[in-house]
């Protein structure tokens, strides 16, 4: 993958530096695209056939351009008196010719000799300045033949070729020790072959592409240095850290115990049925459950263990290649429809009607978990109109996290620690492994600390004094006034944070929460996601409290095939909600930059939600049937949503995991199929887990909460020390 460098990256990079681009009008080329990576606004308004400088006062960057079209004994001068002039020695020189030397011979056989000679003899200079420095030779681009002008007919790409294997033979004859210094630029002519039929004279490149060779050459020069993250070429793997180490050893620790407990043929594992510890509607608590086997968790972290491996490999490891994201709107909305046909077909009644059940959340959490996967991988963030309508989706997740707890804390009333740990445990299990695993911070998997933070501020609110539940709301009004205190205490929260965000950072900057909310030193990201959707939990919430005091008093009609409301509200709220679908797509459409509609974003985000929910369960059909396609989905969707980091997407989602070279439609159904089956997996895991580390006993669980307070010190203590690497 390839970092499309920014002014200010690259004069941080080259600050101070000298860097000398020698040779012909083609390496002319690629000076100016150069530095105009360095200044924008540079032109190109240097004189032919002579030396042009540039230099960056602000960084100290000085770039030369010095005009040696032949491999000669002008240039090996040039290079010799660079050898000996200590101060004046570039840092990073990049030189090329070889197209004058067959014009002016007219293609001769001799005159190829005599550039062979040529650079045997200039590599000896080249190889002292690489010993301080970067030395990069530029082998050439094809021309179009049949555009060149009469005077330089006699460039043909068979003398090109010729040329650049003379060049490859000189220089790689003077290696030393078996290591190469002077590097051969070699990865542009891809995209030459490709474009040079563009060219306006046959010989030189069209502009778009020796950008291309410039942003190569810049990522070869300054990748080492800054460590992109999606820059994966031209740096060198990071070591594993002690953190990454030590989880190894735990993981084969864990397979050694599960072969002891093998051999002694202890087998008396039974899977449970998991609870779903996120949604109202709970299966069967585990403790009624046949009670796991001894080898049962040390299975669990076996089979996470390889995962993680994988997981290593993918994204860390330089094993598999990585490619960049180019999005197209056929590469959104094919696989969009494509999905929705699907999850149309795989259709079936529900079990129960009522707005909202659990079959219908989960398909909603499917769909949208697609249309997300999708959007990611097709690089859609670039098309204004499809960022907005998804970042409503993300809000809708939210609303769902403070629906859902609500309505379980208010019919239940179960604010004991055992559930506590059981959310905090499904939510945060896969995430503080991949913390260590792929030395990620935590804040880097920004939903999962966004809905751990709201289901906090849910618990706490709810779990205060007075604890208001539907049995003692139902003996008197009056305790309904005090919920809505409640979430009105929540929504003055959210307004003080959101116009204080001096007060906000000061807040969660204070070690050791700094280490949950930080990303790379800075508290900016956690402030930037949490205002973006800060009212869509409240919203959820308040939905909830009304729907649940409405069902209640019997105002609405939930059975089989009855719609929601009377006739004429039923269909005014279609309506409505149509209409507010339709208006909020032509605002989209209108967006002039993601700024300016992120602003509006946390207002209108509800509409669409509430429109969805309306539209979803207003029609009694609607209700009685549901996608069990996108339901599977959506009991996952933590997971998948997890996982495409780094098993699907590359490079920390700026790439794509390429596991078949050459054959993208192949490569992405393997890779599809092996993250749909990890992320399943890994919710297996998850759920064994969670019945061994989280007993039921509240003394049990004490303990258990006390080491791992203990052990996560220890952990935030070894990492205060040591900043996780910026890429892969």
């Amino acid at each position: 993958m390839m970092h499309k460098y920014k002014s200010i990256e690259a004069k941080t990079c080259l600050a101070e530096k000298r860097v000398a681009f020698v040779g012909d009008s083609r390496i002319r080329q690629l000076f100016y695209s150069f530095i105009k990576i360095i200044d924008p606004g540079r032109r190109e308004d240097g004189n032919k056939h002579e030396d042009i400088s540039f230099e960056d006062e602000s960084s100290s960057v000085n770039v030369d351009f010095l005009w040696h079209p032949e491999a000669n004994n002008s240039m090996k001068e040039r290079l010799i008196s660079w050898t000996h002039e200590a101060s004046a020695k570039p840092d990073v020189v990049i030189l090329g010719a070889a197209t004058w030397s067959i014009k002016l011979h007219s293609g001769s056989s001799e005159a190829l000799q005599q550039y062979k000679v040529n650079l045997t003899a200039i590599a000896v200079p080249l190889e002292r300045l690489a010993d301080h420095g970067e030395v990069y030779w530029v082998l050439q681009d094809p021309v179009n033949e049949e555009v060149l002008s009469e005077n330089r007919k006699m460039i043909t790409n068979q003398q090109l070729r010729l040329y650049n294997e003379a060049a490859v033979d000189a220089l790689n004859s003077s290696k030393r020790n078996s290591r190469s210094r002077v590097k051969l630029l070699v990865a542009s002519r891809q995209a030459a072959l490709e474009t040079i039929s563009q060219s306006d004279d046959g010989l030189h490149l069209p502009e778009s592409t020796r950008n291309v060779g410039a942003m190569i050459l810049m990522n070869s020069v300054c990748n080492k240095l800054l460590r992109p993250i999606d820059g994966s070429c031209c740096q060198m793997l990071p070591p594993p850290n002690l953190l990454q180490k030590l989880s190894a050893c735990f993981f084969l620790g864990s397979a050694v115990v599960l072969l002891v407990l093998h051999v002694l043929g202890n087998n008396r594992h039974r899977r449970p049925v998991p609870p779903d510890v996120e949604s109202l509607q709970e299966k069967k608590p585990a403790t009624a459950a046949v009670p796991l086997g001894q080898k049962a968790p040390f299975q669990a972290l076996c089979r996470m263990g390889i995962i993680m491996g994988y997981f290593y490999l993918c994204d860390r490891a330089d094993v598999f290649m990585k490619e960049q994201k180019f999005y197209t709107h056929s590469t959104f909305f094919i696989p969009l429809i494509y999905i929705f046909v699907l999850g149309v077909f795989y259709s079936e009644n529900s079990k129960e009607t009522k707005l909202l059940n659990r079959e219908q959340t989960d398909e909603w959490k499917g769909w949208m978990q697609l249309v997300i996967l999708i959007y990611h991988i097709s690089g859609a963030s670039a098309f204004i109109p499809v960022y907005m309508h998804v970042r409503v989706l993300v809000a809708a997740y939210l609303f769902q996290t403070g629906y859902g707890h609500f309505s379980f804390f208010w019919l239940k009333g179960d604010f004991g620690l055992y559930r506590v740990c059981q959310v905090l445990f499904r939510l945060n299990f896969l995430v503080l492994v991949l913390c260590v695993v792929m030395d990620r911070q935590y804040q880097f998997y920004y939903f999962v600390p966004l809905v751990t933070f709201w289901f906090v501020i849910i618990y706490a609110t709810l779990a205060l004094w007075p604890q208001i539940l539907q049995k003692r709301a139902n003996t008197s009004g009056m305790w309904h006034l005090g919920v809505l205190a409640k979430l009105l205490g929540i929504l003055l929260f959210i307004c003080f944070f959101a116009y204080s965000q001096g007060f906000f950072e000061s807040i969660f900057s204070v070690w050791p929460i700094s280490k949950l909310f930080e990303l790379n030193g800075s508290i900016h990201e956690w402030w930037f996601r949490w205002k973006l959707d800060r009212f869509a939990v409240i919203h959820g919430m308040l939905f909830a409290f009304i729907y649940l005091v409405l069902q209640k008093r019997q105002v609405l009609s939930e059975g089989k095939g009855e719609a929601l409301f009377s006739a004429k509200i039923s269909n005014l709220l279609l309506f409505l909600s149509v209409i507010s679908f339709i208006t909020y797509s032509i605002w989209a459409s209108s967006c002039k930059n993601k700024t300016e509609c992120n602003e509006m974003h946390p207002y209108i985000s509800v509409v669409q939600i509430l429109a969805f929910i309306l539209i979803r369960n207003i029609p009694g059909y609607a209700r009685s049937i549901y996608s069990s396609f996108f339901a599977w989905f959506g009991k996952i969707s933590l997971e998948l949503f997890i996982c495409q980091y780094h098993i699907w997407l590359a490079a920390d989602t700026k790439g794509i995991l390429v596991l078949i070279p050459g054959n993208p439609s192949l490569n992405i159904m393997v890779s599809t199929f092996i993250f749909v089956c990890v992320a399943h997996e890994i919710s297996l895991i998850t759920n064994d887990l969670a019945q061994v580390v989280i007993p039921k006993d509240s003394v049990a669980l004490l303990k258990r909460l006390g080491a791992v307070g203990l052990f996560s010190l220890v952990v935030l203590l070894l990492a205060r020390g040591s900043k996780p690497t910026p890429g892969a």
